[in-house]
């Protein structure tokens, strides 16, 4: 029988906190939600290792690395609306509910939709849900949101998404260029962001976020 949470504690030993990761709320997350059971179950072995995990079709469940430095970079209060893009099977959105007043979460595939909701059902997120629908679109009848996340690489963001981010907000990416990328900050202050480079990290670029090559004659 597999300890998963022995190994639980091991990510966060030797994954999260040497990582310069040492706020409460994400150690307490991290610690409390089942990786293993928000990752399709021929991969519940590879859980807590410290690389991205294939969720098929392109998509990945995010290094534990990368999403608590991500979560230490938004610095989410626990009064805060939370808009998570491309949730996958939902640990993201497990991890984020502990921290924030709620969530909400896209996911464009239907049976990864289905199976994160069922999940967090399990896990007992009760201010987390589940929409299926296209990444690009977000969730703007939820909305403003304090802070956006995206699971996965990025090109480009659209304005609409950008627009969901409430006045003093922020959002969160993985700009990818070619094989690596950065992870960057954006801070809204009226209809402008600021930009802040938070670390390096690398992730398959999320549906309809590939940035659109300039036509040339």
């Amino acid at each position: 029988m597999t300890d998963f949470a022995a190994r639980r504690t091991m990510m966060v030993d030797t994954q999260v906190r040497p990582s310069d990761v040492t706020k409460f709320p994400i150690i307490d997350a991290m610690l409390s939600i089942a990786r293993e059971d928000f990752v399709p179950s021929a991969q519940r072995e590879a859980a807590y290792v410290g690389e991205n995990l294939a969720l098929g079709q392109g998509r990945v469940v995010l290094e534990p690395r990368t999403l608590a430095k991500m979560l230490d970079a938004l610095n989410i209060e626990g009064d805060e609306l939370v808009l998570d893009i491309g949730c996958g099977m939902g640990y993201s959105t497990a991890v984020i509910a502990r921290m924030a007043e709620a969530v909400i979460a896209v996911e464009q595939d239907e049976s990864l939709a289905q199976e994160a909701q069922e999940a967090l059902v399990e896990a007992g997120a009760d201010n987390a849900v589940v929409q299926h629908g296209d990444l690009v679109a977000g969730a703007a009848e939820h909305g403003p949101y304090d802070v956006i996340i995206l699971q996965g690489g990025v090109g480009q963001i659209p304005g609409s998404l950008l627009a969901q981010v409430k006045d003093g907000g922020r959002i969160a990416a993985l700009f990818m260029q070619g094989e690596l990328g950065e992870v960057r900050v954006g801070y809204r202050r009226g209809e402008d962001f600021s930009w802040r480079r938070a670390f390096n990290a690398t992730a398959p670029i999320l549906p309809g976020f590939a940035k659109e090559r300039a036509f040339t004659l």
